[in-house]
């Protein structure tokens, strides 16, 4: 099926916006491994969330989940962007790849963790009751249970997610207008991503090995992502 003469045409601006998407992504990974680095490790409790917080509400935004948000949103960018440039090679799985995706997004946005234990917090430290706080820990342990990490939902998102790049990255393999880099590189990273999500809940000694892994390519591919999105939104090398 050829395309229409100047449709391509209509779509740059949303290639655009793909890479621009997939550049925020990147910035967003960055950002995070050096909030990390520079303001200690995720919380491992309520408690020391609670006592983060005190400390400093940015600090305790900078090392929770928020940062991914930014990394989730991206996905509403660049996944709409990519089925438009593969709708012709493979339309089935490339529309499907993306509603999972989209899916997944949802799901992590709805069951995201930082405004609800910020709020907790101030609760906590507004009381000096023990009865108060010990309810208000117990509080914020169900709200980490039903986070974007715990939940029988996150599971399913990361599924979907990682299943939903895999996807994609396969039908980039058919195309001409992506870089073999590039889809080797979401392959691979979203694959051992999957792999070690699927394994956390039962060998999570495993799953942390899994994940030095799969860091290193979506450093790659999500730059990777940007520059073909780019092109494509130049108008340059849309073959399909």
């Amino acid at each position: 099926m050829k395309p229409v003469p100047g449709e391509e045409n209509d779509w740059k601006s949303l290639y655009i916006t793909g890479g621009v998407a997939a550049l925020l992504q990147l910035a967003a990974i960055l950002a995070y491994a050096a909030a990390l680095a520079a303001l200690g490790p995720k919380p491992a409790s309520v408690e020391e969330y609670f006592a983060v917080q005190q400390g400093g509400r940015l600090a305790s935004v900078l090392r929770g989940d928020f940062l991914l948000l930014v990394l989730m949103a991206g996905y509403l960018g660049t996944f709409p962007a990519l089925f438009m440039a593969l709708r012709r090679v493979s339309p089935v799985p490339a529309m499907f790849a993306t509603l999972f995706t989209l899916m997944a997004v949802t799901l992590c946005f709805a069951s995201e963790s930082t405004f609800s234990l910020l709020h907790l917090g101030d609760l906590y430290a507004a009381t000096g009751e023990a009865a108060q706080r010990a309810r208000l820990l117990a509080a914020g342990e169900a709200v980490i249970a039903a986070d974007m990490w715990n939940s029988s939902g996150a599971y399913l998102s990361g599924i979907l997610l990682q299943g939903g790049g895999i996807l994609i990255s396969l039908v980039m393999l058919r195309s001409r207008d992506f870089h073999k880099v590039t889809a080797y590189a979401g392959l691979l990273g979203n694959a051992f991503d999957l792999a070690q999500h699927l394994l956390h809940p039962f060998a999570p000694g495993v799953s942390n090995t899994i994940m030095m892994f799969m860091g290193p390519f979506y450093l790659v591919w999500f730059p990777m992502l940007a520059w073909d999105l780019f092109r494509l939104g130049r108008g340059q090398s849309i073959k399909v």
